[in-house]
């Protein structure tokens, strides 16, 4: 891959994880584990109407006090402080996040507030907790965040309609619970979105400025298992062994990038889903062979390993053609799961790209890029070619 003898690197993930169908009904085993005895359910008003978050609550028994039920997609940090209040007020000592991302990172941010004080803008940027946070159990919902098991929250300042980026390993979950069954009823286009985020973060983790050798493991493998497995979860989403592998793999991808980071595509989706409330999956899913295109000169090799993890044979070819297949059947991948192909169908306005190329210039994410990012005419051009 490309390594030398400079290759220095940190590879953190404390988060124990548990998998299988049917694993949620151990959670209360976990809280006594973490030695809590005060469990508050933070999710959304989606969960609570599939029956899911009853589940957990049944599951908790005796350590149940309460459910914390307004979180949204790019929930906010007035949301963080709101749940965190609701919290105190009912004495909770460990949170159990049962959702997708944002249900997550608002208990990862609320996790934060609870034990630190404040609000929770207080605590944007990287790196700014010395210790560890209020416990923190998770029952992912969808198959692609992996939030479970990163050091990342994205959480929405509404005031200034951008995603703020929290990086630190003290906001890593204690424990992951994995069971195939509470993703079931996930419908074919959430199912297809969520899982083509967990495939970018497996991308972006194999050629981002970050990458290392446990990473790329990691994420080729997570890139396999999705390209044989996502298609299966959103033809049957009652094909609970393909919903197992994606949920792992989605777990997989998570560890992967929670170590290497991510790149200009994150960056741009970010940005596209501040303004234009574009699910943060789909604009990855949108934008990911483009911008796999404008890096390819700097990481051609990378690209023939995924090229090869995702079934292409690339012996005897030259690794920009290679690279140009990768990003070929990405664009096939996303078709075959029916995803959309440009930017203009998820109602993102043409004449609204230059602010979007400008805001994802100030986005963390760029600066590990593998193509240094220059000029935001640079970020346009890509967002042009995904309209």
């Amino acid at each position: 891959m490309g390594y030398d003898r400079d290759l220095a690197f940190e590879h953190i993930n404390p988060a124990k994880i548990i998998f299988g169908e049917n694993s949620v009904r151990d959670i209360g085993l976990e809280v006594d584990s973490l030695g809590c005895s005060k469990a508050l359910i933070v999710t959304d008003q989606g969960i609570i109407e599939a029956g899911l978050a009853e589940r957990v609550e049944q599951a908790l028994g005796r350590r149940y006090i309460g459910t914390y039920d307004r979180c949204i997609q790019d929930s906010g940090f007035h949301l963080v402080n709101e749940g965190t209040a609701f919290a105190l007020e009912k004495g909770a000592d460990i949170l159990v996040s049962v959702g997708g991302g944002s249900v997550i990172d608002t208990a990862k941010g609320m996790a934060m507030v609870m034990k630190e004080g404040g609000r929770m803008q207080d605590y944007s940027g990287a790196n700014m907790l010395s210790r560890p946070q209020t416990p923190h159990i998770v029952v992912p919902t969808t198959a692609g965040t992996g939030s479970e098991v990163t050091r990342y929250a994205v959480i929405k300042d509404w005031d200034r309609n951008l995603k703020d980026f929290i990086v630190d390993p003290y906001i890593i979950p204690d424990r992951a619970i994995l069971d195939p069954t509470m993703t079931a009823g996930l419908p074919p286009q959430l199912t297809a979105g969520t899982g083509m985020d967990a495939f970018a973060h497996a991308v972006e983790s194999i050629h981002t400025l970050e990458r290392q050798p446990i990473a790329d493991a990691m994420a080729l493998h997570a890139i396999r298992m999705i390209v044989e497995y996502l298609p299966r979860c959103v033809e049957d989403g009652s094909d609970l062994f393909a919903r197992g592998q994606q949920l792992l793999a989605a777990t997989i991808a998570g560890i992967a990038c929670s170590s290497a980071f991510f790149g200009l595509n994150h960056a741009m989706a970010h940005c596209v889903g501040a303004l234009y409330e574009v699910p943060h999956g789909i604009g990855n899913s949108i934008l990911l062979p483009h911008v796999m295109r404008f890096n390819l000169e700097e990481c051609a090799d990378s690209y023939t390993q995924i090229a090869a993890a995702m079934g292409i044979d690339v012996r005897g070819i030259d690794k920009l053609e290679a690279g140009r297949a990768a990003a070929d059947a990405v664009r096939e991948l996303t078709l075959k799961i029916g995803l959309p192909q440009k930017l203009r169908e998820v109602g993102v306005p043409e004449d609204g790209l230059a602010e979007a190329a400008e805001m994802s210039m100030s986005d963390g994410c760029i600066i590990y890029n593998p193509r240094m990012v220059m000029e935001a005419e640079e970020v346009l051009e890509v967002y042009r070619a995904a309209w």
